[in-house]
């Protein structure tokens, strides 16, 4: 009887565990986001578990039920689906799948099944994992991966993948690949004129202008700010560049109507290499459609420009000048020359024009007009203006204590060095660490630094020459705007520019322009100097009209600081 109790006391208890366990069981199942189908083989007992309802609005009470849940699954998943849940006639242990539901939900389904000895399925287990906002946030990766933002054109990334594809295929079939490379121009004006939200949306605008150009043999990529790429496979006929060419020129010919009401026009430089003429590599092609690109925009801009390699070769010696002018001006490996100046009616010095020289390590003299644009370019000709400006100052500091010389020294300053904020500033503190006068300093300037900014360049010129500072137009009668600035520039001398001086002589029409260049002048009150004066006849005729001051060959060619002693030393005599 005692055993009996015992027994029945043990049976209880395990009942009760067992009790406990499916509670647990139980609620595990219904606190989870997925929903459990299990099935025993030998028993033929089916159950469902945890989240069923919300995947599937249908009861399985058999194993024929299950067909119930195909009309949730959109179609072309049904039969993914079916092979997935009954994975037993075909001797599998496991598998996975990723399907789709009608309304729209993605669902992970895995599947399990155990055997007997005998290799008969003796259970199984379907579990449905809810995994949409998994795969939304995976989808939103691979579009960021691949796709742009801001115009949902291919990223710079992805293009170079599938532009690498064309180039693969090309070389298979010995055909050809082209790719232009599109930059939006003076968009940094756009941008800082207008906002980058309308700059945005103007790339944006663009953007799906040129998306209506792809298909299976043109794809279009955002590399980013305003750089579009084009690739096209075997270019011809309507996916020609030249076809391509139009309907962008055409297109930009109307402007783009923002949402706020504005109407903005643009234009664009294109830069064109064709594989495999141009570059063998994906990158190289891309690179030389860039180098062609910027061709165009140095030719005016809105145009296109073909691979060609003497623009490379000017490109590849234009970058080897860049890296060696960066550690000129590290280094500050530069010569300072001087050409004279003098007065036309007795000769007698006025001055000297202070000129950078710059011979490279292997003793290549490199020409001003050679290295000064890409020091603007890249930004070392702030630090090189500074080096030109102290030591032509210092030098010139020199001659003074040791020749009491009276002389202007002229300055060229860059359209940038204007533009820092503290030109001025700096300027003064150097002549009055060399002791030199402000009145003996001329400043050069040219229309390339007012043509941005005119108030803004014209309140420091103000400024500078309150200090004493003369000012003088450099240049004059190259630009388009140069009456109107001689209106409302602080001004003390012009220049006459170099192309007027050279057929003076034998030229009417630009004796009789020089001639009411001088006489304008004179009755405004300023000096003039004529540049470039080669021969004696270009002496005497601007002698004879009554020029001021001559510079060029002639009097004097561009020297050393020792060589401009040597001059002052006989004026002292």
């Amino acid at each position: 009887m005692d055993e009996l109790q015992y027994q029945f006391e043990l049976l209880n208890a395990m009942n009760q565990k067992l009790s406990v366990d499916e509670k647990m069981f139980q609620m595990l199942c219904n606190t989870s986001s997925s929903a459990f189908l299990y099935y025993n083989f030998e028993d033929d007992i089916i159950r469902t578990f945890g989240n069923w309802k919300f995947f599937f609005k249908v009861n399985i009470q058999e194993i024929r039920d299950i067909s119930g849940i195909y009309d949730f699954i959109e179609d072309k998943y049904v039969l993914q689906l079916r092979e997935l849940l009954f994975i037993e006639k075909k001797g599998r242990k496991s598998d996975s799948a990723v399907i789709r539901m009608k309304d729209g939900i993605w669902v992970e389904c895995e599947t399990a099944v155990t055997y007997d000895e005998n290799e008969n399925a003796k259970e199984k287990v379907i579990r449905f994992k809810n995994i949409t906002k998994f795969k939304n946030q995976n989808e939103e990766l691979t579009y960021m991966a691949y796709y742009d933002v801001l115009t949902g054109l291919y990223n710079r990334n992805y293009f170079i993948l599938l532009l690498g594809d064309y180039v693969r295929k090309a070389e298979e079939e010995r055909a050809s690949v082209a790719v232009m490379f599109i930059d939006i121009d003076d968009f940094r004006k756009i941008n800082d004129g207008l906002g980058i939200v309308i700059g945005d949306e103007i790339v944006q605008q663009f953007g799906q202008f040129l998306s209506s150009i792809k298909n299976n043999n043109v794809i279009v990529s955002h590399f980013n700010s305003d750089i579009y790429c084009i690739a096209i496979y075997d270019p011809c006929g309507a996916r020609s560049v030249e076809h391509i060419f139009r309907m962008i020129h055409e297109r930009l010919q109307k402007p783009f109507l923002l949402s706020n009401g504005m109407e903005v026009n643009i234009t664009v430089s294109m830069g064109v290499a064709e594989y495999p003429e141009a570059a063998k590599t994906t990158l190289e092609l891309i690179n030389c459609a860039e180098i062609v690109m910027f061709k165009a925009k140095s030719k005016g801009k809105d145009s296109i420009q073909y691979f060609d390699v003497p623009i490379l070769n000017d490109f590849l010696q234009n970058v080897t000048i860049e890296n060696k002018l960066k550690e000129a001006a590290f280094s500050q490996n530069f010569m300072m020359y001087f050409q004279p100046q003098y007065h036309a009616q007795d000769r007698k010095l006025r001055g000297v024009e202070a000129l950078i020289r710059w011979k490279d390590d292997d003793g290549h003299m490199i020409s001003p007009s050679v290295f000064i644009p890409i020091a603007e370019k890249n930004g070392t000709i702030i630090p090189i203006g500074t080096w030109v400006i102290e030591e032509s100052i210092r030098i010139y500091s020199q001659w003074k204590k040791k020749y009491k010389s009276d002389l202007i020294l002229s300055l060229n300053i860059s359209a940038i060095q204007y533009r820092k904020l503290d030109f001025v500033s700096k300027l003064m503190k150097i002549l009055k660490k060399y002791e030199v006068k402000p009145t003996e300093v001329e400043l050069e300037i040219t229309e390339s630094v007012l043509i941005d900014d005119f108030g803004e360049i014209t309140n420091k010129l103000v400024t500078l020459r309150s200090y004493g500072i003369r000012i003088s137009l450099d240049d004059f009668g190259t630009g388009y705007s140069s009456l109107s600035y001689l209106k409302g520039l602080p001004i003390d001398t012009l220049k006459i520019d170099k192309s007027f001086i050279d057929t003076v002589v034998s030229d009417d029409n630009t004796k009789i322009i020089t001639e009411s260049i001088i006489y304008m002048v004179k009755k405004l009150g300023f000096e003039t100097v004529a540049e470039g004066v080669e021969t004696k006849e270009q002496f005497e005729y601007l002698k004879s009209i009554e020029c001021d001051n001559i510079q060029g060959f002639f009097l004097g060619k561009p020297m050393p600081s020792d060589e401009v002693e040597e001059l002052l030393k006989q004026a002292v005599v």
